[in-house]
């Protein structure tokens, strides 16, 4: 079996050897979980040293890693689609630099570092539950955990949820079965109910559909929060390669001039997120391009056009001006049940738009499928509706709801309520491998001084280690992931704060970091 992630392994070899020793003893221990060719690839970092007294996993070590995951990467599910661990090698090729790109970018190009191997620790720990070492011991977690805890950058009532992958034995918590705001931990919960509900090779299609009687060209809108209107369309789905399809099937039937509409009726209710208009948002409504944004970024706030529809269909109006077709403005309409469809464009799968929301903390994507879950399960596509379908899904997978409440699904509405132990269990249903379809819930989440809203954490830290979900409100941090401890082992977290509006938020992010950091060098067996 030939695995292309070792490609870049070959060229970094001598820069792995030089680094290996200073690392091997953790990775020795993970190893024994490993294959046999893994076991082979691992001799390039023979030389070894003694444990060094701090223990700091830099992107260098990380780079040691590739060895030890490249023989379990296979099995960790959907991956990669969207250019994630190609993020992360870039990431750890280079100290000095930003480091590779979330999704979609291109790995090599001009003035990014060369590829080279990435975050060994977390890599393994998602080929698969741990078979190194026992769980660590649940007292001498809490008394590791317990001081860290009562930091006041942490507020008056931080909580707590640490699990065993492996078991689903809970191995620490602290008001662990209280409901708070989660923030944007919400994602998670949102990728677990789209996941399960549709399947991670799902696609949302955008088409044009002409009615036969009247010559209208009706642009129908399938909930594709990625679909571009932008010229290099790097694997989203094109609304210019939708244009030419349409104006090709237009020629072919000796059509010239259509009036043009566009159909938003997949989803109802109210478009407009209860926290009013706002940058981290644009309207939710079923056919939009490039997220309503109003410059090149692809994630993070920004303006947003005033109506994403109207605007998707105006450059839709304008490709098919360019290909000969002569068109009316656009106006809102249905397509009937008589209209043919000219052309259409589906979006990547639902695994890899789930990695991108999650990675990015994409709200637009969030309350996208939240919607789409909502019309998978019979429910009204509509705020209200995406949150009792995330709810149901959830319920299905026999997961601890007791104070959970959904009203959106990305996680901006503070009257969203979920537990510590809800969100560690969520990791681990995602990481049970007779739900293999749950995956990109865990591989899409954010390394630990690598990808993401994580990119800039932990630079002196667990990079590498820790894959987690952030959430910030104001005056609500959470944290919630995957890490793979002293020993090897895997164990999903969960920390949430709320009542820190009088806290500089760099200081309660840096406590949060700091108790996952501790938990993961913990020798607790």
């Amino acid at each position: 079996m030939v695995v292309p992630e070792l490609r870049p392994w070959r060229a970094a070899r001598p820069h792995v050897v030089r680094i290996a020793g200073a690392v091997r003893p953790r990775l020795a221990r993970a190893a024994a979980a490993a294959k046999p060719r893994v076991t082979r690839l691992v001799r390039a970092g023979k030389p070894q040293v003694a444990r060094p007294k701090t223990w700091q996993y830099t992107a260098g070590a990380a780079t040691a890693g590739l060895a030890l995951a490249a023989g379990v990467v296979t099995a960790a599910g959907p991956w990669d689609s969207s250019g994630q661990r190609t993020a992360e090698r870039d990431r750890a090729a280079a100290l000095d630099r930003a480091g590779g790109t979330d999704h979609g970018g291109t790995s090599g190009a001009p003035g990014r570092p060369r590829p080279a191997p990435s975050a060994g620790p977390v890599l393994t720990g998602l080929g698969g539950v741990s078979t190194v070492k026992s769980a660590p011991d649940a007292k001498a977690l809490a008394k590791v955990l317990a001081p860290l805890l009562k930091d006041p950058a942490l507020g008056p009532r931080p909580a707590a949820a640490v699990v065993d992958v492996t078991t689903g034995r809970r191995l620490y918590g602290a008001h662990s079965d209280a409901a708070f705001t989660p923030a944007s931990t919400t994602k998670i919960a949102t990728a677990v109910a789209a996941l399960s509900a549709m399947g991670a090779d799902h696609r949302l299609t955008t088409r044009a559909a002409l009615e036969p009687d009247t010559k209208e060209v009706v642009l129908v809108g399938g909930g594709d929060p990625t679909l571009t209107a932008r010229e290099k369309a790097d694997g989203a789905a094109s609304l210019r390669t939708l244009a030419a399809g349409t104006a090709a099937a237009l020629a072919e039937r000796g059509v010239r001039e259509v009036t043009l509409s566009y159909d938003t009726t997949r989803y109802t209710g109210s478009p407009k997120h209860p926290i009013g208009n706002n940058p981290n948002l644009a309207l939710v409504t079923p056919l939009m391009a490039d997220e309503g944004r109003t410059d090149d970024s692809t994630s993070g706030p920004v303006t947003r056009v005033t109506d994403p529809a109207e605007d998707a269909a105006r450059q839709f109006k304008d490709f098919l001006t360019s290909h000969g077709i002569k068109t009316t403005a656009p106006g809102p309409s249905k397509a009937t049940t008589r209209a043919k469809t000219l052309a259409a464009v589906s979006s990547p799968p639902l695994s890899a738009l789930v990695e991108r929301m999650l990675t990015n903390s994409d709200n637009d994507i969030a309350e996208a499928l939240a919607r789409q879950t909502a019309i998978a399960t019979g429910e009204r596509a509509d705020f209200a509706g995406a949150g009792r379908a995330i709810g149901a899904q959830l319920r299905e997978l026999g997961l601890p709801l007791k104070g959970a409440a959904f009203k959106d699904g990305s996680g901006l509405d503070r009257a969203d309520r979920m537990t510590p132990g809800l969100l560690t269990a969520l990791l681990a249903k995602a990481a049970d491998p007779s739900h293999p379809e749950l995956r990109p819930a865990l591989t899409g989440l954010p390394v630990a001084g690598f990808t993401g809203t994580l990119s800039t954490r932990y630079t002196d830290g667990a990079s590498g280690v820790i894959r987690a979900k952030t959430g910030t409100l104001t005056g609500v941090h959470t944290l919630a992931g995957t890490l793979v401890d002293h020993d090897g082992r895997l164990l999903a977290f969960a920390f949430m704060t709320t009542d820190t509006d009088r806290i500089a938020p760099a200081s309660t992010q840096k406590a949060l970091d700091r108790v996952a950091t501790t938990l993961a060098a913990c020798g607790c067996g």
